[in-house]
Formats: structure tokens, sequence, C-alpha cells
């Protein structure tokens, strides 16, 4: 009987990648709630004692980033030197810059050449991936899902005074073991790796771990006596955050999507306003993926979009179904097409993209997070497809 074994991993909102990640869409969130047009396309940097808020802007409302950025931090949890960072006291400049106008003029169109009165065509070309299958509640696949649930667990043991010893940074990965039909068996190996404070012993840390952090979270009947536990693999992890490694945006691409569990196609999401396709387009590919699963047109759902800058229409629409459908891949392309519009300027306007939500997934994941209310996660579309599935 052939098994395989699939890993993923997450990380805390506490990373210093993350970091940068949260200031980005904070900063986003800040001026959509004053601006709904505005243009943002911000990257961050930090170090030892040290953020760079750098990139282009365009809008009619005013943030300040300084100021914003040292409360993310703090919020975060590192509110004083015991964590190595400390938000009120690191340094913050900022290298800020209008859009391109070569960029702006291939988004913007006038009213009076469409009944969207919103930006039209696509920020720039590329391709972008949206997911789907039944594993789990969340229409997520299970090792990405369980290492989420433990970086989330983690953060609550050490902000609620389970664990007080732990700081902010810290990572968690989970290596599934698949069956031949491609059902989760078990739970072949977790890494859990957590910044901590100096005076903690590894033998209790790594009891605790196990205890308040791994048990809670996964099932037992996924954990058996051959279930590999890795605590602090390499010891102590006293410096972390960014004081132990340098953080930029957009390097989470994998933990912020499918855990490698589906293709990516290469562009991140933070800092970016929703005409950027590759944050709106990925939403509206997992919108999409999610409900055809949940229709039940297919076990798993991987659906590919490619845009070319300033072009309104997606140069295709690709759907792949893994054998799991009843329907060709080219027969559920056609029912996706049917029910949702790809455009930009539509994406936008039917997942009301143009407010502060961003911030919320920065950290933790962009997609099945079912403590969030968040647009492109709803099953709204279910019956659509099936009405498009069964008139073919």
């Amino acid at each position: 009987m052939t098994h395989t074994f699939f890993t993923s991993e997450s990380v805390t909102a506490g990373h210093p990648d993350k970091v940068c990640d949260q200031i980005a869409d904070s900063v986003l969130d800040a001026i959509l709630a004053q601006d709904p047009t505005g243009r943002v396309a911000c990257e961050v940097a930090c170090t030892t004692g040290l953020v760079l808020v750098m990139g282009e802007i365009t809008t009619g409302g005013y943030v300040d980033i300084p100021n914003l950025a040292r409360r993310v931090i703090q919020d975060i949890g590192y509110k004083n030197g015991a964590s190595g960072f400390d938000g009120k006291t690191c340094a913050v400049l900022t290298a800020i810059d209008g859009q391109s106008p070569d960029i702006a003029m291939g988004v913007d169109r006038s009213a009076a050449e469409s009944s969207l009165t919103e930006a039209l065509g696509a920020g720039d070309q590329g391709m972008m991936f949206g997911y789907a299958c039944d594993e789990t509640p969340e229409y997520m696949p299970l090792p990405i899902s369980l290492a989420h649930k433990l970086t989330k667990r983690l953060t609550k043991v050490r902000e609620d005074g389970t664990l007080p010893y732990l700081r902010p940074d810290g990572k968690s990965q989970v290596t599934v073991e698949f069956g031949e039909d491609g059902t989760p068996v078990r739970v072949d190996a977790v890494v859990i790796s957590s910044q901590h404070a100096a005076d903690v012993d590894m033998e209790s840390l790594r009891a605790d771990i196990i205890k308040y952090v791994i048990k809670p979270v996964i099932a037992e009947n996924f954990l058996d006596a051959d279930t590999k536990y890795y605590i602090n693999p390499t010891g102590r992890f006293v410096t972390g955050g960014p004081e132990g490694d340098s953080g930029v945006t957009g390097r989470k691409i994998i933990a912020d999507t499918y855990g490698g569990y589906a293709r990516h196609g290469g562009g991140a999401f933070s800092g970016k306003d929703p005409t950027k396709v590759d944050r709106s387009a990925a939403y509206a590919a997992r919108w999409a993926a999610k409900n055809l699963v949940a229709a039940g047109l297919a076990r798993k759902a991987e659906i590919e979009l490619a845009y070319a800058i300033g072009v309104e229409e997606p140069l295709s629409v690709f759907v792949e179904s893994f054998g799991t459908s009843e329907y060709s891949n080219a027969q559920l392309a056609e029912i996706v097409n049917e029910v949702f519009d790809f455009r930009p300027a539509s994406i936008i306007r039917d997942l009301d993209l143009r407010r502060p939500i961003y911030r919320q997934v920065a950290a933790g994941g962009h997609f099945g997070r079912e403590d969030l209310d968040i647009p492109w996660e709803k099953l709204d579309r279910i019956a659509e497809l099936q009405a498009a599935a069964n008139a073919l």
C-alpha cells in the first residue's frame, strides 16, 4: 500500500517577515479608510532596531506611517527590550513616492468606457491561483490548516499567560500522511520553534508545547505512537524577531496561501491595494474554487487566472480538478466563467475590496479563515454553479 507525505509550515505574527506584512497592510487599511480609491504598493523591511517603509502610494488621505508602524509592532508583542525588539524605540524610516503614471495609465479608464466605474485594467501582468479541497471544513489542505492552527495557538498561550515565557517569534510545520485515495490518515511529524525567555529549560518548554499547543489543536485520531515531535530542535531560541533575522514583505507567500499544496503565481499580497491582481485575482480564484468544491462539482479544484497590464478581461481561466470531478477541466472552466466575472473591476465590486480589511489576514493565512468574516471565503455561488453544471 503506497502512502504519501506532505508538509506545510506557518509562522506567527511575530516572525520578522510577518511583522513587515502586517505593517504594510496596516498602511493600506489606514489609506482605504480615508480614500477607497487610493493606490498603494507598500513594502516594508525590518532588522535590529530599524523598520523601513517604502513604496508607491497615491492618495488624498494622510497616514502617520511611523506612528502606525510602532503601534503594529507593539500590538504584535514587541513592547520592550525583553523580546529583542521594541516598537517604542526602534527607528522607523519612510521612502514613499507616488504611483508610476505609466502603471496608472494601464489601470485607469473613464466611466464612459464601461458601465463599471471602478478601475478596469489589470494593474500588472501575471497569473494567480486559487485552490480548495474537501479535506477540512474550511476547504483547505490539512497540512497548512493544522500548521496555522498551531501558530495561532502558540500566540494564544503566550498572550493569555498560559506560557508567559514565550516570545512573539515562532514557526510550526506539520507533515501529514495520506492514504492511497489521497485521504489524510495521520500526522507523521510536528515541528514547533518558539522564541522564549532566557531562563526557561528546554525540557519544560518541550513538555509545555506538546501539552498546551499541539494536543489541543491536533485531533487524537491523527496522533499515534509513531508521531514525531520536534520542539525547538536546535535548542535555545532566545534571540528572535527582527533582532534575530531581518524581515521583508512578501517572503511568506506559501504560508499565506496553501502551504505548497497548490501552485503559486509568485505574487505577494500584503501592502497592495485591490487594483493589483496579485491580490484581488488570487482572492477571486480562491472564492471560485471554494464554491466549486462546496457545490459538489469536484473534491479538489485549482483555478488559474492570467492577466495583461491594462487589459480588462483575463487572458485565460484554467481549472484543474485532479481527477476528482465527473466534469472535464474544460467543462469546469466553462461553468466557472458562467458564474464568476473575473474582470478586476468586477472582482473589486463583488468582493467589496475597497475597504480596510487586510491587516487581519496579514498573519495566520489569507484563506480558510473561519475566525474572520472575509468575502472571498463566502459560499454564496453554490446554487448558481450547480445550475450552470446542470445546463451543460
